[in-house]
């Protein structure tokens, strides 16, 4: 029997108060789960401007020292508890009294090395301010990339030093590269600033440095693991991934299944199920009415629901939606903003094809239910996908995924095979214009032309099981593999 652990999230985001993608999520979802398995589980994130503090969260009377580099700063510490998990927030208004959590109206905040270093710091000063010290830290990504780095320096003959360490990765391309004056304001010693260490092409990069010191290492699916040790994937980190892979294990990101859940949502107009699905037509002609489309239940929506993003690989259905249009009977609609060109070319595609494309450039985390719940098929052709959890959202919901093979996306959706009727989703492996559109084609046919695998495909995706279960109890084993080392 594994013993309970006191565990410590570092994040920079954590739904429901700041997010801008999956990794707010994770943190939730992840740390609410080890929390309901009696797991001492707490938070450490900063306090942003933008976040709306709930009513119960009280401030500790005394400020919290942080010890950096150059001397000491005070922040005030916000707690907050729900259930069984603890949040706290740092209130340090020269870092993060802002707009953004990583850029504002000019793009990427410029002293974002400082802001997430003090981040780093402070999360280690909070465990000796709350004479609180925890079995293991978990460290989500570049911005908590320098706390492995800590523990094994300046904290190697403290407390902290007995701690383990967990890093995820949750994408590799954003490295958080610093000036090497980085390592001076944070206090930490400068002999790490090798290449066996933190340096890379003379800078610092916090994403490196997390993944060199950490005890172990997390990605958020199995198959993102394996391509961030190549070259296409991996973002010049490639080498070092390598040279840590027998401590690198890929663990897929569960969903929140109670607030996705057709049978019991209340943002959609009707609930329904795998054995029941009429609601599931009731939200599909409410969805066709709030985005203008031509009333007709025959015809299949696809839908998109996602960052506007090359990443993402929407410019190649932007580039075919006019021929996808003109050459079959669908519905489009696009849920979601980014990119500049992107928000205007998907708009201007809606303003031509007003009764069959529709638009919401923005996000409403209603409007998103509404979506995935009254659409057929959603389009996720990313370039590359550490997990995605909007396919297995929409799964759930009956709306099968149309993907490219890769990352995440292909460790959750079974590519559909005629012969055996096996498959919850369409997977196309050669990212291309080309190959978009024949998949399109391929899953517009099968709807229309073989409705009952369609069907029978619809009831295996809603079947499945993408909970937090499985994946907390793995964590729970990599944390204390972390702590034996």
């Amino acid at each position: 029997m594994l013993k309970k652990l006191k565990i410590l999230m570092v994040s920079p985001e954590c739904v429901p108060f700041a997010k801008t993608g999956g990794l707010g999520d994770c943190v939730a979802s992840l740390s609410l789960h080890l929390a309901k398995l009696g797991h001492d589980v707490r938070i450490a994130m900063p306090l942003y401007t933008e976040i709306a503090l709930p009513k119960s969260t009280i401030a500790n009377p005394e400020p919290m020292i942080v010890n950096l580099g150059y001397g000491t700063e005070y922040a005030k510490l916000w707690e907050h508890r729900n259930e069984n998990l603890i949040t706290y927030f740092i209130e340090f208004n020269r870092y993060f009294g802002r707009d953004g959590i990583y850029s504002g109206c000019y793009g990427d905040h410029c002293d974002n090395p400082e802001r997430f270093a003090f981040m780093c710091r402070s999360a280690l000063d909070l465990c000796y301010f709350k004479n609180w010290l925890p079995d293991l830290i978990h460290c989500h990504d570049w911005t908590t990339g320098l706390i492995p780095v800590y523990l094994c320096t300046t904290e190697r003959n403290l407390p902290l030093g007995r701690t383990g360490s967990v890093f995820t990765i949750h994408n590799i391309q954003h490295h958080g590269l610093a000036p090497k004056s980085i390592l001076k304001f944070s206090g930490i010693p400068d002999h790490v600033f090798r290449p066996d260490g933190v340096e890379a092409v003379g800078m610092v990069n916090m994403m490196k440095a997390g993944i060199y010191f950490s005890k172990k290492l997390t990605t958020v699916s199995h198959c993102y693991s394996k391509e961030i040790q190549t070259p296409n994937f991996g973002f010049g980190l490639e080498n070092v991934l390598k040279f840590k892979a027998g401590d690198l294990i890929g663990i897929c990101n569960g969903i929140d299944i109670s607030n996705w859940n057709p049978e019991t949502d209340r943002l959609i107009p009707a609930n329904y199920s795998a054995g029941n699905m009429t609601g599931k037509l009731a939200c599909k002609r409410e969805l066709q009415k709030t985005f203008g489309l031509e009333q007709n239940d025959a015809i299949p929506i696809f839908c998109v629901v996602s960052r506007l993003a090359e990443q993402k690989g929407l410019d190649l259905l932007a580039n075919i939606l006019h021929r996808v249009i003109n050459h079959m009977a669908v519905q489009f609609v696009v849920l979601g903003n980014g990119e500049f060109w992107l928000e205007s070319r998907l708009s201007e595609l809606a303003s031509i094809y007003n009764s069959k494309i529709g638009t919401f450039i923005g996000f409403d985390e209603k409007l998103s239910h509404l979506v995935l719940a009254g659409s057929d098929l959603l389009v996720i052709p990313s370039r590359f996908e550490p997990c995605g959890l909007t396919q297995m959202y929409a799964m759930r919901y009956g709306t099968l995924p149309l993907a490219h093979s890769t990352g995440g996306l292909s460790d959750t959706i079974e590519n559909y095979d005629k012969s055996t009727n096996a498959g919850t989703g369409f997977l196309f492996s050669n990212l291309s214009h080309d190959a978009l559109y024949n998949t399109l084609g391929w899953a517009c046919a099968t709807y229309y032309d073989d409705k009952i695998n369609f069907n029978a495909m619809r009831y295996r995706a809603m079947q499945k099981d993408f909970s937090w279960k499985c994946s907390a109890e793995k964590y729970i084993e990599v944390y204390h593999w972390a702590m034996e080392i």
